[in-house]
């Protein structure tokens, strides 16, 4: 844990590399939204809590940079609902 989510803008996606492997959460920022379009771990991250970490990151970024969140993935969309405390940010 305690991996850095950073912002590829040249490849639309935040990122969180753990172990030399990547979890990314490809984006698009409209106006004031920022839409998750898809997260995808490598598969030797998964159920290491390496995506909820990347998630955690995420609405960090958005709410820093006040944004709303559009999840159209469903991953995206569970995670902020289970965690109450940023349901504010969904759109």
């Amino acid at each position: 844990m305690g991996s850095t989510v950073r912002d590829n803008v040249e490849r639309r996606r935040f990122e969180l590399e753990r172990n030399g492997q990547i979890a990314f959460a490809a984006y698009e920022r409209r106006g004031s939204d920022l839409v998750i379009r898809h997260v995808e771990a490598a598969i030797p991250l998964r159920g290491t809590g390496a995506a909820s970490e990347l998630m955690q990151g995420i609405v960090e970024i958005a709410r820093s940079e006040g944004r709303k969140i559009t999840p159209l993935c469903g991953y995206a969309w569970a995670w902020i609902r289970r965690h109450k405390e940023y349901s504010d940010l969904l759109n």
